[in-house]
């Protein structure tokens, strides 16, 4: 009885390692499988093409030109967005602070002088809705983040330049009232 069942466990060895060659793509039944596949695969390369295009979901295939330029714009919105939520992030942050408080330390200053450095230490509580805001905002900056990052991953070059621009363009749209308020927060010691 031991005998017959070590030869059912090499059998089913047997079988296991056969299994792979019924689903090679040489075989007459799958042929038109392993083409499909053939053509979905990832670039590990920079292209430029909109035939068989797939974007973040498995059916979401770009296949014309009308849809790659759609996407191109989707994404360049997309990538706009994601620099003007990382902004927004910044600025409600800012607003709701609270408990700012003024720590004034002495430091060792030229020739044996003491000065006294005033550091601004600024807090905000756990349990509190911009606490809770900032949270869901950060998970939605992150969901972002990691599609642009997959969408430049396809190696496209439509919509590697659709990430960049709308990046560039977010940036530029956004930031520069960032820099005013820093500068402005920087002066008010």
């Amino acid at each position: 009885v031991d005998h017959s069942h070590h030869k059912g466990t090499s059998h089913m060895a047997y079988n296991s390692t056969t299994v792979p060659s019924h689903h090679h793509p040489t075989t007459s039944a799958s042929h038109s499988h392993g083409e499909g596949m053939h053509n979905m695969m990832m670039h590990m390369t920079f292209y430029f093409g909109f035939k068989n295009v797939e974007l973040l979901f498995s059916g979401l295939v770009i296949n014309t030109a009308g849809e790659m330029a759609g996407a191109f714009v989707a994404v360049f919105l997309l990538a706009m967005f994601y620099e003007g939520l990382k902004i927004a992030r910044e600025s409600l942050l800012r607003k709701s602070q609270v408990s700012i408080r003024y720590n004034s330390m002495p430091v060792p200053g030229p020739n044996g002088t003491i000065l006294m450095e005033t550091h601004k230490t600024v807090g905000q509580q756990m349990l509190s809705f911009p606490h809770l805001l900032q949270t869901v905002l950060h998970i939605i900056q992150v969901v972002i983040s990691y599609f642009l990052m997959l969408i430049f991953m396809t190696y496209n070059g439509y919509l590697c330049i659709a990430v960049a621009a709308g990046a560039g363009t977010g940036y530029f749209l956004f930031s520069w009232k960032k820099a005013v308020v820093v500068d402005i927060t920087e002066h008010c010691h």
